[in-house]
C-alpha cells in the first residue's frame, strides 16, 4: 500500500481559504412550493401531511407545515442574476486561481439544523473551508472543500452543506 503524500500549496491559494465565492437569497417560500416538492419528492406515494395539511401541521411539534429537510428553495430561479449576488459563475473562483473547469465531484454530505417553513427568505452562502494538496497514483490532485451555510431571515442556520472537488 503507497502512503498519501501531502502536497504544499501556494500562499496564493491558501488565501482562499475562508474567501466567500457564492451568495443566493431565494425568493420567500410559498406552501405552494412546499407542497409541489414533497408531492415530487414522495411521488407515487402520497407525502406526509406535515409537508401539505395545515390543520395536522398545526398539532406536530412544528406548530404547522415545514418543507421536506431535503428542499431546495433555490430549484426554479426566474431571473438566475437575482440568485447569485456576485457578477460571475460560481465556478469563477477556481478559475481566478487559475484552475479552471475540469473537477471530479469528490462528495459531501448536509447536516440538518432548522426546517424551511412557507414565507421564509433562504440566505445561501458558499466558502472556501480547506484547499489542499495529495499525491495520487499519477499525478497530483488538488481537493477544494466549499462549505455551504443556509440561513433563513431571522438568522436562523437552516444546514450546513460540504461539498469536495477534486482538480485531476
Amino acid at each position: 500500500m503507497t502512503q498519501e503524500k501531502v502536497i504544499p500549496i501556494s500562499d496564493e491559494l491558501k488565501a482562499f481559504i475562508g474567501r466567500e465565492c457564492n451568495r443566493k437569497v431565494s425568493a420567500p417560500v410559498s406552501l405552494s412550493d412546499i407542497r409541489k416538492w414533497a408531492i415530487a419528492a414522495y411521488w407515487p406515494e402520497t407525502p406526509p401531511r406535515l409537508f401539505w395539511d395545515e390543520e395536522y401541521a398545526k398539532k406536530t411539534r412544528f406548530g404547522g407545515i415545514v418543507a421536506p429537510e431535503d428542499f431546495n428553495p433555490f430549484s426554479w430561479p426566474i431571473d438566475r442574476s437575482t440568485y447569485n449576488m456576485g457578477d460571475e459563475p460560481t465556478h469563477a473562483p477556481t478559475k481566478r486561481m487559475g484552475i479552471g473547469l475540469g473537477m471530479l465531484n469528490g462528495g459531501g454530505g448536509n447536516e440538518f439544523l432548522s426546517r424551511i417553513r412557507p414565507g421564509d427568505v433562504i440566505t445561501s452562502v458558499t466558502k472556501f473551508d480547506d484547499i489542499f494538496c495529495r499525491q495520487g497514483s499519477k499525478w497530483p490532485m488538488l481537493f477544494f472543500v466549499r462549505k455551504t451555510t443556509w440561513t433563513n431571515q431571522k438568522g436562523e442556520v437552516i444546514k450546513y452543506n460540504t461539498h469536495v472537488a477534486i482538480k485531476h
